[in-house]
């Protein structure tokens, strides 16, 4: 069965940092993009920022300076270092898995459960 698990949310202050997890399972993990999405209470749901498979990265710009992603093929898993968090960085983050790509705004073909990250002012 394919399983992506999203952890690491929490409570955290403006200022703070967190580092979420993505663990992949049941997919061949380094020919898949991952990527992150964020979506908050009666909004949209965003994509954050995502890693092909081949390595090269895209920041949204409201998290661009702020957040590093970053891929251990060996543990299949992906990261999201989360830096200098805000209040409107609060959200359910998710995430996905897309096949042979270098971007992942479009068709992802695997998701996974959020996790929350609640940045208090």
């Amino acid at each position: 069965d394919v399983q992506l698990q999203a952890s690491g949310g929490g409570l955290v202050q403006a200022g703070g940092s967190l580092r979420l997890s993505c663990a992949a399972s049941g997919f061949i993990f380094d020919r898949y993009a991952i990527g992150w999405f964020r979506q908050a209470p009666g909004k949209e749901r965003e994509e954050v920022s995502c890693i092909s498979n081949s390595g090269s990265t895209y920041y949204g710009n409201s998290v661009k300076d702020r957040f590093i992603i970053s891929s251990d093929n060996a543990k299949n898993t992906v990261y999201l270092q989360m830096n200098s968090l805000k209040p409107e960085d609060t959200a359910v983050y998710y995430c996905a898995a897309g096949y042979w790509r270098s971007e992942c705004s479009y068709g992802m073909d695997y998701w996974g459960k959020g996790t929350l990250v609640t940045v208090s002012s």
